[in-house]
């Protein structure tokens, strides 16, 4: 048996330990907790459920292209390639739909050329934006967002620049 294997066992039996020494009622705080869980769960439900219907309109309707037609000019200036601006438009809202792009885009270009590698480093490097601030401000009841959207999709712009600039340097465009 390995060290590895023993670590949730030890853990768990260490907080049994800890909270019989301190007279805690452990299945109780482990139920109560459990209960809260399911609670924060009903408030974040509503949010996912729009983010995901918004995101499959958006797809088809034939938006994603229109605006990465659009948006073609701007990156290639910037030394994005055009042909990752639907990974760029769903990353902030759906990390499935991004992951799903990412592999459309690797099976038509190949994982080891420039397009593939962009899209990977854009996958690791940015966040699912308003799935995170749907999921956490969901859960503490934080219902105005204010700074927080504009800094974190410029947080996501700069990832997708930086995504790109990484891949030249480190192989060559």
């Amino acid at each position: 048996m390995s060290l590895s294997s023993l670590v949730v066992p030890v853990l768990l039996a260490m907080v049994a330990a800890v909270g019989l020494r301190k007279r805690v009622d452990v299945y109780s705080a482990l139920t109560h907790g459990a209960e809260e869980g399911l609670t924060v769960l009903l408030r974040v439900i509503p949010a996912l459920v729009g983010l995901l219907t918004a995101v499959g309109m958006f797809r088809a309707s034939g938006a994603m292209e229109w605006l990465s037609a659009l948006c073609a000019p701007v990156l290639e200036r910037l030394g994005i390639p055009p042909e990752v601006t639907p990974l760029m438009l769903i990353r902030p809202v759906s990390g499935s739909g991004a992951l799903a792009v990412a592999t459309d885009l690797m099976t038509s270009h190949g994982p080891d050329s420039y397009i593939g590698r962009v899209a990977a480093v854009m996958l690791g490097s940015t966040e699912t934006t308003f799935y995170t601030i749907a999921v956490y401000f969901g859960s503490a009841g934080i219902h105005r967002t204010r700074h927080a959207v504009p800094a974190a999709l410029t947080a996501d712009l700069t990832g997708f620049a930086a995504s790109a600039l990484a891949v030249r340097l480190f192989f060559g465009a």
